[in-house]
């Protein structure tokens, strides 16, 4: 073996080592940003400190007993029964330290679960496999977007090196104000997810059928990532949640310019495009939204995620098309999309689907035909 290879391998298995080295030593929680995570890393603490004192305690007396007892030094086995001092004491002690464990892990649970009198109100709903927003109370009433994984497709493939928030970016935030009280509702379209950001201490199932609720109230400004923490199908890893925590005048920047592309998203029911346009848009919220069941080539995974290249509804009506894309097919995984996007890209992305591939019904779908399928 050659002095360069051997180099190379030494290089390598130093890397390997710091790696491990460095990564042994991220245990800790992340830095707190509310009163609520911080109460949570003290009770922690506070739990281990008393599991640590007890496990000292308990295995001392063991090893004591068993080495200074034992057979070889002469001691015969002792023989008592019914000691009631010694009974009261194993049952009265462990009651005391269960109460007073028990007691600041309650008061921190009842803080953690009272919603009342909320700032703003935000609903999350869970979908396979992103999240949507609606702002239902405060100064934002009104917004509503869906949020997506931006981590790039190469980065997942391995193509290209990971970013530093790998498979933790989103293209939309969640916007909140410091200082304010955010009651945050939970619920879910199909399977059961789990809103969970860790510095936030907030962390709550969204299930079908159901509106769960959680708070937060952010003490600093910063962005402030979690995901999706119930095992929710294929694209569980897939399921970032970005919090990004502003002023109040940033807040209220960010609000205005919502509300005014929500306005131009109304207005696109009157707009006409070319192919082209609606292509290039289509196959973008067909990466988005369509991509990671019936795969970028359109193929699918068969027979759970049919193939859209030379489907019979890929080439067949437009109606029946614009059906499924907006209602979705009942008792399978194809959701619907009517709720989750607006008349314009959907126009853009069932024109791309009927035009991508080997697809080439070379028609075009315009958001005035959307709108008027939604009647």
């Amino acid at each position: 073996m050659g002095m360069n290879t051997k180099s190379r391998l030494a290089s390598l298995a130093l890397t390997a080592w710091s790696g491990m080295a460095l990564a042994a030593w991220e245990f800790d929680f992340q830095t707190p940003a509310t009163k609520a995570a911080q109460t949570v890393i003290d009770l922690h603490d506070l739990m281990m400190i008393i599991i640590v004192i007890i496990f000292i305690a308990v295995f001392a007396v063991m090893f004591y007993s068993v080495f200074k007892h034992r057979k070889s030094q002469g001691h015969p086995a002792a023989q008592f029964h019914d000691n009631t001092l010694v009974e009261i004491a194993w049952t009265v002690v462990p009651l005391l330290i269960l109460v007073g464990m028990a007691w600041p892990a309650t008061k921190a649970l009842l803080n953690m679960r009272d919603t009342s009198q909320a700032d703003i109100t935000i609903k999350a709903t869970g979908y396979q496999w992103k999240w949507g927003y609606d702002y239902l109370k405060g100064e934002g009433e009104g917004i509503r977007f869906m949020s997506l994984m931006s981590t790039p497709a190469e980065q997942i493939r391995g193509a290209a090196a990971k970013g530093g928030n790998y498979l933790l970016e989103t293209d939309r935030h969640v916007v909140v104000p410091v200082g304010k009280k955010i009651r945050m509702l939970t619920t879910a379209t199909d399977v059961i997810h789990s809103w969970w950001v860790p510095a936030l201490a907030v962390k709550q199932d969204a299930i079908p059928g159901y509106v769960r609720d959680t708070w937060f109230k952010a003490e600093k400004e910063g962005i402030y990532r979690g995901q999706c923490a119930e095992l929710c199908g294929k694209d569980h890893a897939f399921m970032p949640i970005v919090v990004e925590v502003v002023s109040a005048e940033k807040y209220s920047q960010w609000v205005g310019e919502q509300k005014k592309q929500m306005a131009a998203a109304a207005d696109e029911g009157g707009k006409t495009y070319s192919l082209d346009e609606l292509k290039s848009r289509g196959e973008k919220v067909y990466a988005a939204n369509c991509g990671a069941c019936h795969q970028a080539n359109g193929k699918g995974l068969p027979p759970a995620f049919p193939a859209l290249d030379g489907s019979k509804i890929a080439t067949g009506p437009k109606a029946d098309h614009i059906a499924i894309v907006l209602h979705g097919k009942p008792n399978t995984a194809m959701a619907a999309f009517g709720g989750q996007l607006g008349d314009g890209d959907i126009a853009a992305v069932v024109t791309y689907e009927r035009n991508a591939w080997g697809n080439k019904a070379g028609d075009v779908v315009q958001p005035a035909d959307i709108k008027a399928a939604r009647k």
